[in-house]
């Protein structure tokens, strides 16, 4: 029932192929190297694991009951410190538990599509091309992934593969194998796969990942309203020198900073999403503008450019707690964010219908065009007589 463990020695930022092979290890076989408190928390783990899935099949709950039953029944306790379990995750959950934690919060611990998983990888997708040509660019200087016939490529084309095939809709997107990839870094494939099933469809990804990309448009629109609200100095500045919140910030919600900031770094912020979903993107991202905004306004396009490439991503390598701190301070409204929504969904329905206004004059205007010119193509004929 309990998902496999990463062994305790497998670090995000590990370069150590054998590190990252050890997933597959039992959750018991390096227990002697556990503290007693990760202990307890192992058991804990263990404990809710059978009562969730004995609650599962029994009444069918739903993924934000069993997250909400984990964090109010202080199962992560273990994880260091008193106080509500998100406080805790905040803090950084142990690596060694991360596969564990992470496939209870997003329930992913008994999914059916886990047994479809081997079936999928006898058939062929039509993305495979594509995810070949991606995947040798996923973590290009991982040990893990380094290398063509490399185990992390060869895993992570099976997982990419296997989503596009149930889910031939966004069948398969660029970005989404670094996610994919650092899940790989804790768990089997197996897991992961079913992981990454949940997060595309619990988490919002799969919006964000479908061909017309129309969440990853209302994202820019909510951050955008964040900035104008509490930067607005920096709100003006950007855009006047040609530099568009979509240039920096759209790899930041499609890739969950993953290709942003160095693994460590990251995944603590990976953490906190598996908890809370996208806001934590939001938060960070206007964090780090709000950090740099004094630096920011003295730049031009090309310097910022540099600056977001260059020095943004390592400001906190050896302080993440300062990110998060920094992420909390940031005001974040719930409501504010649910009626931009409904404001962009809106909006966006009133240029859909501009459109096919547009559409209809033009094509109006073509046939009024064709007919004016076959009458006077009719009243030439007796001239030419």
């Amino acid at each position: 029932i309990l998902p496999t463990m990463a062994s305790p020695t497998l670090s995000p930022d590990s370069s150590s192929q054998e590190a990252l092979s050890a997933p597959t290890c039992s959750p018991t076989s390096d227990s002697e190297n556990l503290s007693p408190d990760e202990l307890e928390l192992l058991a804990k783990l263990e404990e809710q694991n059978r009562q969730d899935v004995s609650k599962s099949l029994r009444c069918g709950s739903c993924r934000k009951e069993q997250r909400g039953r984990l964090a109010s029944s202080s199962n992560l306790s273990g994880l260091g410190g008193a106080g509500p379990s998100l406080e805790l995750i905040r803090k950084g959950i142990p690596h060694h538990f991360r596969a564990i934690v992470w496939q209870l919060l997003c329930s992913a611990t008994d999914m059916p599509v886990k047994n479809q998983y081997s079936e999928l990888l006898k058939m062929s997708s039509p993305c495979e091309k594509l995810i070949r040509r991606d995947i040798a660019r996923t973590y290009p200087e991982h040990e893990f992934f380094k290398g063509q016939d490399s185990l992390g490529q060869e895993v992570l084309f099976n997982v990419m593969k296997a989503y596009s095939l149930v889910d031939r809709e966004v069948g398969y997107c660029q970005g989404s194998a670094f996610i994919v990839g650092l899940l790989l870094m804790q768990m089997p494939e197996e897991e992961a796969f079913c992981v990454f099933v949940r997060l595309m469809q619990e988490y919002r990804l799969r919006e964000l990942f479908k061909p017309s990309m129309a969440e990853l448009g209302l994202c820019i629109y909510q951050f955008e309203s964040m900035l104008q609200e509490q930067l607005p100095d920096l709100n003006t500045h950007l855009p006047s020198q040609s530099f568009h919140t979509s240039m920096y910030a759209s790899s930041w919600f499609l890739t969950l900073f993953l290709t942003t900031f160095p693994l460590p770094v990251a995944t603590r912020v990976f953490d906190i999403f598996m908890y809370e979903g996208l806001e934590i993107v939001f938060r960070v991202g206007l964090a780090l503008l709000q950090v740099n905004q004094t630096e920011l306004m003295q730049l031009d396009m090309e310097g910022m450019s540099q600056y977001f490439q260059r020095v943004i991503p390592h400001q906190f390598d050896s302080c993440p707690d300062k990110l998060i701190l920094k992420a909390y301070q940031v005001k974040y409204n719930p409501k504010k964010m649910k009626r931009l929504e409904k404001e962009y969904a809106a909006m966006k329905s009133k240029e859909m219908e501009e459109q096919i206004e547009i559409k209809r004059l033009r094509t109006e205007n073509r046939l009024l065009k064709q007919r004016i010119e076959t009458l006077e193509k009719v009243r030439s004929v007796p001239g030419e007589g």
